[in-house]
């Protein structure tokens, strides 16, 4: 037994709310850029570390590693926003247990970030090592 097809405004609609999670996306991504100090650092440092890549003559493999890294710091720092702006909405006075769910998020972040410095020191380690010592 087949389903009923949708008819083509549904699809055509459907598409619509498809191409405009892009937009809120993209939205969201301004806003965490435009807002957000330590977003801007990662940006500024990821870019620096892209850099750095293409100098040292990264293999495909280890700036996939490194993109992965790099990611993972983007995502995190932005989930880390929403939790904080969910905290701020739910109690806009201090609370203790609102200060403990901003710094365990904040801790993410950091996590995160040490992870990435750790992929750092593998990835880029060698190439500057045979740099500094050839």
């Amino acid at each position: 037994m087949s389903h009923p097809s949708l008819p083509p405004h549904s699809k055509k609609h459907e598409w619509q709310k498809f191409i405009d999670g892009f937009g809120y996306a993209f939205s969201g991504l301004w806003y965490a850029l435009r807002t957000q100090r330590n977003m801007r650092v990662h940006i500024l440092l990821a870019l620096l570390v892209i850099i750095a890549g293409i100098l040292l003559h990264l293999s495909p493999l280890e700036f996939a590693i490194v993109f992965i890294a790099i990611m993972l710091v983007f995502a995190a720092e932005m989930f880390n926003t929403v939790f904080e702006i969910c905290v701020d909405l739910s109690t806009p006075e201090y609370h203790p247990l609102a200060k403990i769910a901003k710094d365990v998020a904040a801790g993410a972040v950091l996590i995160n970030a040490l992870l990435a410095i750790i992929i750092g020191l593998f990835v880029f380690g060698p190439h500057l090592w045979s740099l500094v010592f050839k």
